[in-house]
């Protein structure tokens, strides 16, 4: 009986460690503490074409034309997006005093940039663009009728933060088909807030 009831606890045993879950971590409050989203090498290719079509639904619904991807617009947010987690933080110029004008030239761009849209955060890029959108200026950058084309770039640290950046443009080169449904003109509050904001020039055609 020994025997038996030593191997019947070696199972459950066994059981139990097979299905034992991962420690919740809590915070000071006693809360759960968020897990980080992490983007992985999969997820990347995605990105675009998900925002874009989400972007697309939206306008659509207001009467504004679709978005495509423009490989140029995606490298100008890309690289901002670096240098923003670089000067640790969120705002239009960059660490050079460029401005989102000067970095979509940099990158062969000719055509007339609309807007852009960044934020600092832990969110992915669905609850981020979910975010722009209820804020009027960051909404503009998005459902503005002169855009045509788009790029969304990240850079995500080691900790999980994110710098998301947003740019829309139109009238430069074609870019990629997406699924479908300057001057400087600062804010009252500044080019920036922690969270981000939107960067609409007031003369793009330059």
């Amino acid at each position: 009986m020994l025997k038996i009831s030593t191997l019947v606890l070696v199972s459950v045993l066994a059981l139990t460690a097979c299905n034992r879950q991962p420690a919740v971590q809590l915070g000071p409050d006693g809360q759960p503490l968020p897990v980080a989203y992490k983007i992985t090498p999969k997820e990347e290719a995605q990105i675009g074409p998900r925002v874009g079509g989400q972007m697309n639904m939206l306008r659509a619904n207001s009467g504004a034309g679709p978005l495509t991807e423009n490989p140029m617009l995606v490298a100008a947010a890309k690289a901002h997006a670096r240098d923003m987690s670089a000067q640790n933080r969120a705002w239009h110029f960059g660490s050079d005093g460029s401005s989102p004008l000067d970095r979509i030239r940099r990158q062969g761009y000719m055509g007339q940039l609309v807007g852009e849209n960044i934020s600092e955060t832990y969110e992915n890029d669905v609850t981020t663009l979910n975010a722009w959108m209820q804020v009027r200026d960051t909404r503009d950058v998005i459902m503005d009728g002169k855009a045509t084309e788009f790029g969304m770039g990240w850079y995500q640290e080691p900790s999980g933060k994110l710098w998301w950046v947003l740019l829309t443009a139109g009238g430069g080169a074609p870019g990629m088909a997406v699924a479908s449904a300057g001057g400087y003109a600062a804010p009252a509050g500044g080019y920036g807030a922690p969270a981000g904001g939107g960067y609409a020039p007031t003369n793009p055609g330059f």
